[in-house]
């Protein structure tokens, strides 16, 4: 993807009580989640659904590494914006690197990193679990459009 603008994606989550520990703060593993509806809302706004891209093409993309750190609590009723990035795209997996912000309370106040990941995910054939190449619209898609949550 070298000299075209990485392409991103926002999508607006709200903190549930069920994504809270016994402290009230957001439970670790819940970030993962978080970055996981991002990148499927984003795919969703291309135009992807990714149960034809199963039934019609026999491919699906699973997450092969995670790496997640965590800046700062978020807590019941925050809302969490996450920002998606493409950090690479190659021919059967795309590197992410997500980021959840808390959206501030007052107008005059930044936007506070609270966690970060990178999660690669691969293209696999549904039949045998193995690399398949990302179907050319999609990865047409991913390179050149930039489209945000209409809910943000």
């Amino acid at each position: 993807m070298s000299g075209q603008p990485t392409p991103d994606f926002s999508f607006a989550i709200r903190v549930y009580y069920e994504d809270t520990d016994a402290g009230g703060v957001v439970f670790y593993a819940n970030y993962l989640k978080f970055f996981e509806r991002a990148r499927t809302e984003w795919l969703r706004a291309l135009g992807v659904s990714q149960e034809h891209l199963k039934e019609d093409q026999g491919l699906m993309f699973v997450v092969r590494h995670t790496a997640v750190d965590y800046l700062a609590p978020a807590r019941l009723d925050d809302r969490l914006l996450i920002r998606s990035t493409i950090e690479r795209l190659g021919r059967v997996s795309v590197d992410f690197s997500q980021r959840a912000f808390r959206d501030p309370v007052g107008a005059q106040q930044e936007p506070e990193l609270v966690a970060r990941g990178r999660i690669k995910v691969g293209c696999v054939d549904t039949t045998r679990l193995r690399p398949a190449e990302i179907p050319p619209p999609i990865r047409s898609a991913f390179q050149t459009q930039n489209i945000n949550d209409p809910h943000s």
